[in-house]
């Protein structure tokens, strides 16, 4: 299926003097307020500076961590406007931050945006319609009517395109990436030069597998199972790490302590488990991994056996056996797809 991009935009004459509003992924990893690793920034420049190069009125939308977990008046620590402050540094213009995604403010910013200018709105997390994916939320996130309450109507300023380029968010069914395509029913909406070239890898490895070695880790069993499935039929084996491993290892009956689990999962964890075994694919959970008693910088780190997770200790990431045994079944493949991280690294 032929699938739009920026450049069909460009080529159809639908970006000089449009307000585009692109969601962008952005959530970068923050210390002391300040950004430690800009990697998703840059990821997202050729599309920003294509896009500027013809005369867009460019919005960014993104969301930084999770503010539930955060209190309130900590929310400052995980807000946007550092990296207005870096996105400025790489594009050599000021990137205008507005300090809320949608009302008054947000408004106020959009309608005074000019062509070849850029405006980042504030963590799309402060508010809760954003994981919810409420209408309301999504419509005002488009700057179409009056989806939050506003004293000035006027400033409604509604975006004309909309550019997905956030592939690490995509499959989240959230305001920002699905909510904003229905309140814009009838605008152009498209994928960035991001995304396009990550479907195209991903294409590839479907096309060309080879022998396939699939590297899985992250937080959530949640997020990642649908990849685990859609794999199945082309993989050979699937090593299993980060925190969602420890929903499988509480599936197969194993203590975990206090390691992150989801309980909700357990029974589609082991329905996985048991459509891989029928297939002949091999997965291949930690053997050992290294606990804490708590996720803090002095807390005492040891290596405890997987299946042996003592009471009031958390697994923080895989052990030394686990570690050599991934590594070997990733040098013995032809094609390795890596999504998440092992451990905890932020």
């Amino acid at each position: 299926m032929t699938k739009r991009t920026v450049q069909y935009l460009a080529d159809s004459g639908l970006i000089d003097g449009k307000q585009v509003l692109m969601r962008v992924d952005f959530n970068v990893p923050m210390e002391n307020g300040a950004i430690s690793d800009d990697t998703r920034v840059r990821a997202a420049l050729p599309t920003i500076k294509f896009l500027l190069r013809r005369g867009a009125r460019l919005v960014l939308c993104s969301h930084l961590e999770r503010p539930q977990s955060v209190p309130a008046s900590q929310w400052h620590t995980i807000s946007l406007a550092p990296v207005a402050g870096c996105l400025s540094a790489h594009l050599g213009t000021t990137v205008q931050f507005a300090g809320n995604c949608v009302g008054d403010l947000a408004r106020q910013a959009r309608a005074a945006l000019r062509r070849r200018q850029v405006l980042l709105l504030e963590n799309t997390r402060f508010h809760s319609g954003e994981e919810m994916n409420c209408p309301l939320f999504a419509t005002a996130l488009a700057g179409l009517k009056d989806g939050v309450a506003s004293k000035t109507k006027k400033l409604d300023c509604p975006a004309e395109v909309f550019v997905n380029d956030a592939f690490g968010a995509c499959h989240r069914a959230h305001a920002s990436t699905a909510g904003v395509v229905g309140a814009m029913a009838g605008s152009p909406h498209v994928m960035g030069f991001l995304v396009e070239r990550e479907l195209q890898v991903l294409q590839e490895i479907l096309d060309r597998p080879g022998r396939l070695v699939v590297v899985l880790g992250g937080a959530k069993v949640s997020d990642k199972i649908g990849v685990v499935r859609n794999l199945l039929p082309i993989a050979k084996t699937i090593l299993i790490g980060g925190g969602m491993a420890y929903t499988f290892l509480a599936a197969e009956g194993h203590p975990i302590g206090k390691s992150l689990f989801e309980p909700e999962c357990v029974e589609t964890v082991r329905q996985v488990r048991a459509e891989a075994r029928a297939g002949g694919v091999e997965i291949v959970l930690p053997t050992d991994v290294v606990v804490a008693p708590a996720f803090k910088a002095d807390a005492r780190a040891t290596v405890v056996p997987a299946c042996a997770i003592p009471p009031g200790q958390e697994g923080m990431d895989i052990g030394p056996e686990t570690r050599q045994r991934f590594a070997e079944e990733v040098a013995d493949a032809d094609t390795v797809f890596w999504n998440g991280p092992m451990g905890v690294f932020e």
